[in-house]
């Protein structure tokens, strides 16, 4: 284990404010998120039973749906609370995405599906992002989600705030440096364009890099009607907006309204000697 520390908002708001497990199965825009990314990673994942790497796995709530797919998993994180619960679904222990115990090419799969979005240093990504592609076998798959950055001006409207003055400054400049500072609510966060997203991966020495919106165009409508009062979102509604993000995959120019991106690269293959 390093010395290296994540952000004290980061620990308190996962250790002891928020529940990602809740919000992944029980919010109309979490369950999106949690059934499109499993869709999109299916689409990619070598057959079972590869060996899968969730850095920054959180409570488990990937690795559950992989192990039952039939995937040999281990799980990372930082959040002693996370690990406790995760240790139940598959192996577990506390780590750091920026320095991982695991041994070189050891793994098929390796996901970050949550460190980038807390690790506002370049640096620290393009850390984070070489140890996955340094644990992953050659040829291996690595995937890493990111918080898009204009997903706070959608969700704040949802929450039919984003006209008062406080929320707007905090929007405006995550808008304008892709920074917030974790002083109220969310913890210190990083929230990437589509582009640069693309960028670190291809940085790291991934190839066939490619970027979908998880939750698509339409996510902020459903979220909307959860929020708002009435009756909430209808089936119909949350399958329209499913669609909406599939619809969307071959328009680069829609992944600016998702809420969440998910990006995919190859490690370089071996080459023969």
């Amino acid at each position: 284990m390093s010395n290296l520390e994540l952000a004290p908002s980061v620990m308190r708001f996962y250790g002891e404010t928020v529940n990602e497990d809740s919000r992944l199965r029980s919010s109309a825009d979490g369950r999106m998120e949690l059934a499109r990314t499993q869709e999109l990673l299916r689409r990619f994942l070598p057959p079972t039973p590869a060996r899968v790497l969730d850095v920054g796995g959180a409570t488990g709530i990937h690795a559950e749906w992989l192990v039952k797919d039939g995937y040999d998993v281990t799980l990372v994180d930082p959040v002693p609370r996370h690990i406790e619960r995760a240790s139940a679904v598959c192996s577990a222990r506390v780590g750091d995405a920026r320095d991982l115990r695991e041994a070189d090419n050891s793994f098929d799969v390796v996901q970050l599906l949550g460190p980038l979005y807390h690790l506002p240093d370049d640096g620290d990504r393009g850390r984070a992002l070489a140890e996955a592609v340094r644990v992953v076998k050659p040829g291996g798959l690595v995937a890493a989600s990111a918080i898009n950055r204009y997903a706070s001006l959608f969700e704040h409207v949802t929450y039919a705030h984003l006209h008062t003055e406080r929320i707007h400054e905090s929007v405006s400049k995550i808008l304008e440096t892709g920074v917030y500072d974790g002083t109220r609510g969310f913890a210190l966060s990083y929230f990437h364009r589509a582009e640069d997203l693309a960028a670190e991966l291809m940085n790291s020495g991934l190839t066939d890099v490619r970027v979908f919106g998880i939750e698509g165009p339409a996510w902020s409508l459903v979220k909307t009607a959860e929020q708002q009062p009435g009756q909430g979102p209808t089936d119909e509604l949350i399958a329209s907006a499913m669609d909406a993000a599939r619809l969307a995959e071959p328009y680069p120019e829609l992944l600016a309204a998702s809420s969440h991106l998910l990006a995919v690269g190859r490690a370089p293959a071996e080459i023969a000697q």
